[in-house]
């Protein structure tokens, strides 16, 4: 038997392959949630059977926005559940787990292994992945290319929490002749504000743990750090931590 996770969340898709102990993971996919959940989860079953195994072998659990969405998933699981899940398997058993994702930022609290509090931001897209995609298209670039210009720039202060309003200011910026390297960095450091201000509201319990789509971006690493005057720890497979978390929790 096999145990395979599908994470589809609001901006990217993830799925991954683990083996019958469930220690080792043996296949990860990585796509854009798309348009359509369900054409979405269609295309990760074909992925998952193109791998040579039988659909009756594998056990298949879905969680994420979409997770409503994989009629063939055996079970769905939250995504709370999930990522704390994951990150423990990825990053130990006592963390504080942060979630910045496409439309949401979650903050989760791990006590050997177990969630025992968690926050979230899914009222407004200002402190998510949404919110950087934003600013990135207003100066013109690519998120890759938005970072890269983030570390080269100086930390200024965006006042605005919201995403129209912040993008208001961006413009206002861009006009003052404000470097659009100073612009990217000032955006990372209002996310970072946001993240601090819902883990205040929980406290951080042992070491940090940073999943999602900016797990590979070390200025969000370090920013994050010092803002949280913390260790802030990520793993390259940190970002299917849902879907991890979703394989690992499969009967």
């Amino acid at each position: 038997m096999f145990f395979a996770g599908i994470d589809i969340g609001s901006t990217a898709a993830k799925a991954v392959l683990m083996n019958e102990a469930k220690d080792a993971i043996l296949a990860r996919k990585l796509m854009p949630s798309g348009w359509n959940s369900r054409e979405t989860a269609e295309e990760l079953l074909n992925w998952l059977l193109s791998l040579g195994h039988e659909r009756e072998d594998i056990q298949i659990t879905a969680t994420g926005y979409g997770r409503v969405s994989v009629p063939y998933a055996d079970n769905t699981l939250t995504e709370i559940t999930c990522h704390g899940k994951g990150a423990s398997f990825l990053g130990g058993n006592d963390l504080t787990v942060i979630d910045i994702g496409g439309q949401d930022t979650k903050v989760i609290l791990l006590k050997n292994g177990r969630v025992m509090d968690f926050i979230m931001n899914d009222k407004c897209s200002a402190g998510t992945g949404k919110f950087l995609e934003v600013m990135a298209n207003r100066l013109g670039v690519t998120l890759p290319e938005f970072f890269a210009m983030a570390e080269r720039g100086k930390d200024i202060t965006i006042s605005s929490m919201c995403t129209v309003f912040a993008e208001s200011e961006i413009v206002s910026l861009m006009g003052q002749g404000t470097p659009r390297e100073d612009i990217a960095r000032g955006a990372v450091g209002s996310v970072v504000a946001k993240v601090l201000a819902l883990a205040g509201r929980k406290g951080v319990c042992g070491a940090c743990f940073l999943t999602g789509g900016f797990c590979e971006t070390p200025l969000m690493v370090r920013k994050l750090a010092s803002a949280l005057n913390a260790e802030v720890r990520t793993h390259p497979d940190a970002r299917f931590a849902g879907a991890i978390g979703a394989a690992l929790l499969g009967k």
